[in-house]
């Protein structure tokens, strides 16, 4: 099967997605938000995917703070990054960032499901996480579409 190449005019319009979609994290699974997001990030849903174009809409999620955990990862999630020095290794359990910084932990599930390549940074730039509901009035000039999961 031959890999499908857009041209001319419809190249043109993948490389700007035009589209923005919100999506309500309330009560969602932080895991299967975070790949539908990618996904729509990546542009998979559309009939005109191309690999290697950027073709993915933006996506604003509200109401982070309200994401759903499972399992028991409210008690043994935790976030680790390193200083670069011995004994530099910071570690943060996910309940205390849920608390503080729940807009992170869902930006951080989004772009861990993001193809690790060139056009990484692009789709990541199309992502914008809220922790309530007042995020959405700053782009309401983008008429965003509500995204159903």
């Amino acid at each position: 099967m031959r890999t499908y190449v857009p041209k001319g005019e419809e190249a043109e319009q993948l490389k700007h997605g035009d589209t923005w979609y919100v999506i309500d994290a309330a009560g969602q699974v932080l895991g299967r938000l975070a790949t539908r997001v990618a996904r729509v990030l990546i542009g998979k849903d559309k009939p005109n995917f191309t690999p290697f174009l950027d073709s993915g809409d933006h996506v604003v999620v509200i109401n982070a703070g309200q994401i759903r955990l499972t399992g028991n990862k409210l008690e043994q999630k935790k976030y680790y990054r390193h200083s670069g020095y011995p004994g530099g290794l910071k570690e943060v359990p996910i309940k205390r960032l849920r608390a503080n910084r729940a807009d992170w932990i869902v930006r951080e599930a989004v772009l861990g499901m993001l193809p690790k390549n060139k056009l990484r940074a692009r789709r990541a730039r199309k992502l914008r996480v809220y922790l309530d509901a007042k995020g959405l009035e700053r782009h309401a000039g983008q008429k965003p579409q509500p995204l159903a999961l």
